[in-house]
């Protein structure tokens, strides 16, 4: 099972064809540090695919996902600082929800 304690939002979008090792760099230049545990997540310019890099202690993880249809709700604007997530956010931005708005019970809300 891999553990995951936290979840970042990158906001600048990543090439695609990144492997695990350029993801990982990405990660130490834009967050400073690859953390146990994280989970850091990215998105293409086009916003159609999303990687997701989790570092579990032992090693990486990278995982990727393609929208056949739609993009993934991301932060605006595309640059800026670090946006940290909750486990029902990124369930939300997984399925191209609007992670925003998700509230800790699963439910989308607007308050």
């Amino acid at each position: 099972m891999i553990q995951i304690g936290e979840i970042r939002l990158a906001r600048e979008p990543l090439d695609m064809r990144a492997g695990p090792d350029t993801a990982l760099a990405r990660v130490i230049n834009s967050f400073g540090e690859a953390r146990h545990h994280c989970a850091y997540v990215f998105a293409n310019k086009r916003a159609n695919r999303m990687k997701v890099l989790v570092c579990d202690g032992f090693g990486i993880w990278l995982a990727s996902r393609r929208l056949h249809q739609g993009k993934f709700i991301w932060s605006a604007p595309r640059t800026g600082g670090v946006v940290t997530l909750d486990s029902a956010q990124l369930k939300a931005l997984v399925v191209g929800l609007p992670w925003q708005y998700a509230a800790a019970n699963h439910v989308i809300d607007r308050q």
